[in-house]
């Protein structure tokens, strides 16, 4: 009997940690890199995290993830500071790099 062992080169995640914006605002800065309106909100879909100056779009399931964990960052924090909307927040992505898109395994906002 012959067995056949496939072993998959699996790319060990990063930890990321910037400032997250909405992607579709930050694309109409970017010519001026500043971002100071655009941070995230209720109607943001597509996002893009800030890390030492490199801005990474995160992908399609790292949009789906950060939709949730921007509505549950605003429950926990909005009766504490009600004016959360209007400031910057930090994001904690595990995911890996691919050109200038941040495939996320895990995001926490902070």
């Amino acid at each position: 009997m012959l067995f056949l062992l496939h072993s998959a080169t699996i790319q060990p995640a990063d930890v990321w940690i910037g400032q997250l914006f909405d992607a579709n605002c930050a694309d109409t800065h970017q010519e001026l890199q500043r971002y100071d309106d655009c941070v995230p909100g209720a109607q943001t879909a597509a996002f893009s995290l800030q890390v030492s100056g490199r801005m990474l779009k995160l992908d399609a399931g790292g949009n789906r993830k950060a939709v949730q964990a921007w509505k549950n960052y605003m429950q926990e924090t909005r009766p504490i500071d009600p004016d959360i909307e209007t400031k910057a927040v930090t994001a904690i992505v595990e995911g890996t790099v691919n050109g200038d898109e941040i495939k996320v395994g895990s995001i926490e906002l902070r």
